[in-house]
């Protein structure tokens, strides 16, 4: 794992190699290609165990509020992830961003099993490092578990986009906002440094705070993809109803003049986020039988799209409501093409002490304010 993770020389490397990661997740859940979640119980299969703890993926812990160590072999719970332990390699690559050295006083916001809080500890000193998370299981099971590594870092149970306890050099935010929350701002020190990701894209932003209580940066040419931080123990509600519509009606008309094939646009994380960029609170959903694609696209104001293609061919898509979704979706797809790329990775960040990020790249701009 350590070396999968870092370089050679890296200052991470034995962090991460002396955290037991298995301790972490004793339980967790799979989901299946039907999308059903199966409980996985470490004691009973020592070897998946240790294959999914070092793999490549990372583990979910909770769905829909129901954690894995909770849970009965029988449950099936529905509903999206609510909890992770974040992959390895994605939590250096959160920290690198980070920019952290000896010394520095270290927020994680997002405590989940509490891999980067432990890794964090061993290289700063465990009193280095607070880790916050909404759920309070979430942040006693971390405690006890890095207390039988050795590890005593401080820990809170609360709402990361509430006021936070202290002030830090550096936060490392492993859950997703969208605008930065105002406390984030305020926990910054003189000179410190935010990483987080913008809910509902793959962008990472990075940013130093500036003598106004703002901060200003840029987005990472990298990418992550986080959950969004939660104000409950689930996640409110989503456009079921209007994804149902997608399935069922026919909208205003067919069209078949659209050029790119369908795809499941989540994949595509620059496209994806130049689309919830520019409309948010969009949702999407993908489903896939033999050679058949189809792809769906809703909003709040109620708009949708369908489109519906054999393997790569043309698709035919219907659309309803105030926005033509799939015709936005074309749009950033063919400036994508004729540019060469999207605007987006490497743009400019200033974040207004109120918390509103304004992105801009040559003549393109986006202002991103709470949907």
């Amino acid at each position: 794992m350590a070396a999968q993770s870092t370089d050679p020389d890296s200052r991470w490397r034995i962090p991460v190699a002396s955290v037991p990661r298995h301790e972490l997740v004793p339980r967790w859940w799979e989901q299946a290609e039907d999308g059903r979640w199966t409980l996985r119980i470490g004691e009973d299969d020592p070897d998946r165990w240790l294959n999914a703890a070092y793999g490549s993926e990372s583990l979910v812990t909770s769905v829909d509020g129901l954690h894995a160590d909770h849970a009965k072999p029988d449950d099936q719970p529905t509903g999206s992830p609510t909890s992770s332990a974040t992959l390895t390699p994605l939590v250096i690559k959160m920290l690198r961003h980070g920019r952290i050295n000896a010394g520095h006083d270290v927020l994680d916001i997002g405590t989940g099993a509490g891999g980067l809080t432990a890794i964090a500890a061993r290289r700063l000193g465990a009193e280095h490092v607070t880790s916050v998370d909404i759920d309070p299981y979430l942040v006693e099971a971390a405690k006890d578990r890095l207390a039988g590594m050795g590890l005593e870092p401080r820990f809170h149970a609360q709402d990361a986009t509430e006021p936070l306890p202290g002030d830090y050099d550096r936060i490392i935010a492993t859950v997703s906002a969208r605008p930065v929350p105002v406390p984030w701002l305020r926990a910054l020190r003189r000179g410190g440094r935010l990483v987080t990701t913008i809910a509902d894209t793959a962008l990472i932003l990075t940013a130093w705070q500036t003598p106004d209580g703002g901060a200003e940066g840029h987005v990472e040419r990298d990418w992550a993809g986080f959950m969004v931080a939660r104000h409950g123990p689930t996640y409110p509600p989503g456009l079921d109803s209007l994804f149902q519509r997608a399935r069922e009606e026919d909208g205003e008309a067919a069209d078949r003049t659209f050029r790119y094939p369908v795809t499941d646009i989540r994949n595509a994380w620059e496209v994806w986020s130049m689309l919830t960029i520019t409309h948010p609170g969009i949702q999407i959903d993908y489903e896939q039988t033999a050679d058949r694609r189809t792809a769906y696209l809703a909003h709040p104001d109620g708009s949708w799209a369908r489109a519906e293609a054999e393997k790569y061919e043309a698709p035919t898509v219907r659309q309803s409501g105030p926005r033509q979704l799939w015709s936005e979706l074309e749009s950033i797809r063919t400036w994508r093409e004729v540019e060469g790329g999207l605007p987006l990775y490497g743009c400019k960040a200033v974040i207004t002490p109120d918390g509103v990020i304004h992105l801009s790249r040559g003549r393109w701009s986006a202002t991103i304010v709470r949907p």
